[in-house]
């Protein structure tokens, strides 16, 4: 499995707290091994300041050696200096949170600051001492103090390059905490402000900002950065899954992925199988109809990425090859099952990829072995007959499915149409398509009859025919 771990992958684009959680995770399934991930947590960790939990780390790393003294002095500093912060940004905050300045405050920034600076004396240097101390929580390991500073800094600030990197932090520690209805606020007003303009990388991310000056490189920078933070959010948001298909395939996103990020479309292609069978109803139609669009994309991609669970799709629905989708469903089990955000939905993506292989399978046989569909389904005889006869019972394939037990078989009637509603069908649109054609034939100039010559025009010669 650790050929297939997208860990190393996406780190590059996650900022370093973020980073920590992924960590965690491999320390736990042990597909690397686990020295190698502490120590990686570890380079992580001393390069903020979270110093015990960095000591920890070197104490598990090197039970036997003593803690360098750097890290008294390192901690030392960090509480002088979070005093420090603390004392510059409550002058602002005793200010806000006084009841009548809260009532007294507009929608217009501006306003604001003339009116905080013209009543309370609250200066520009004051305000940013709210981001210079959320900023510092931060990395201090207090998201929920962050958060809170953070808000309160973007709501007062001028400063559009600062606001920004405020969103960042605040959409991180919202994640950090798992207040998975605010982080979604949150992502969804940020993806907005990306959208409308061309933000540089967060200042709150541990990679170096991007150097690039044309706007449509850092909009598309700041995309890819969105996407893969996004998935912290969408995989544990109750209606995540649904809400990554409506963002991942609108043409903005789908194109940032097939740019810059192709192994997106593993958490793409599993949205869309988690998503199948409830894909109905309320859903939109992009939703409902999202694993034609991206088998398609799989196919356009597979020069780039391919993993099991794309190779799925692509096996059960270009090459319906169900013996390789079989073979590549048990390799996706373990994909997904070791993976950080879709290890809770193993048995629920199982389950939806089953049905896809049922539903497939049933719509080009009428007569089927119950003990084959078993077998491709990656089950036991008598688990395969539980699973079907519910399957049966639970979709529309009620009304055309019968089991014949003796026989062991499933038979599907499925009832001709009337030839009026075929006719109907193969018709549809032909009224449109003629009127089209016909309105397109009207405005193409009718061309002369070869030799005929027009008043002005020289005559075509003989050999010029």
């Amino acid at each position: 499995m650790a050929d297939y771990d997208l860990t190393r992958t996406i780190i590059p684009y996650c900022d370093r707290h973020l980073v920590f959680p992924l960590l965690a995770h491999l320390v736990e399934n042990e597909v690397f091994p686990v020295k190698q991930v502490q120590g990686a947590q570890y380079e992580l960790a001393k390069e903020t300041n979270m110093v015990d939990y960095a000591v920890s780390l070197l104490q598990q790393i090197h039970p036997d050696e003593e803690v360098p003294e750097e890290f008294a002095g390192k901690r030392e500093n960090a509480v002088s200096t979070n005093e420090r912060l603390q004392q510059e940004a409550q002058a602002v905050l005793n200010v806000i949170e006084n009841p009548e300045v809260a009532q007294a405050l507009r929608q217009d920034k501006n306003q604001n600051l003339q009116y905080l600076k013209d009543h309370y004396g609250v200066t520009l240097e004051q305000i940013n001492a709210l981001y210079n101390y959320g900023q510092f929580q931060y990395t201090y390991g207090n998201y929920s103090g962050a958060a809170d500073y953070l808000y309160h800094f973007r709501v007062l600030s001028t400063d559009p390059d600062l606001t920004i990197s405020a969103h960042w932090g605040k959409l991180a520690s919202d994640i950090l905490t798992g207040k998975w209805d605010v982080a979604l606020e949150e992502l969804n007003t940020l993806r907005e402000t990306i959208d409308s303009r061309a933000p540089s990388v967060p200042a709150f991310a541990s990679a170096p900002s991007s150097s690039t000056t044309d706007p449509a490189l850092a909009q598309l920078h700041s995309r890819t950065w969105l996407l893969h933070w996004s998935l912290f959010v969408y995989f544990n948001h109750p209606q995540g899954r649904t809400l990554l298909l409506e963002t991942f395939l609108s043409p903005t996103y789908l194109n940032t992925i097939q740019t810059s990020c192709p192994w997106v479309l593993r958490y793409l292609a599993a949205a869309a199988v988690l998503s199948r069978k409830s894909a109905s109803g309320a859903l939109s139609a992009r939703v409902r109809h999202s694993i034609r669009e991206i088998v398609k994309v799989i196919q356009m991609e597979e020069y780039q990425y391919r993993d099991p669970i794309t190779a799925f799709l692509k096996e059960l629905y270009v090459e319906f090859d169900f013996e390789a989708a079989q073979r590549e469903l048990g390799l996706a089990e373990g994909v997904v099952a070791n993976d950080f955000f879709l290890g809770e939905f193993r048995e629920e993506f199982m389950d939806n990829a089953r049905y896809l292989i049922s539903e497939a399978y049933c719509r080009i046989h009428q007569r089927i072995d119950i003990s084959d569909l078993s077998e491709r389904l990656n089950l036991s005889k008598d688990e395969g007959e539980k699973w079907i006869v519910n399957l049966i019972r639970e979709t529309r394939m009620g009304a055309d499915a019968k089991i014949d037990l003796e026989k062991n078989v499933i038979e599907i009637n499925r009832p001709a149409l009337p030839v009026y509603q075929t006719v109907i069908e193969k018709t549809r649109g032909l009224a449109f398509r003629t009127q089209a054609l016909g309105a397109a034939m009207s405005r193409t100039p009718q061309a002369q009859p070869l030799g005929v010559q027009e008043e002005g025009q020289p005559a075509l010669v003989e050999g010029a025919r």
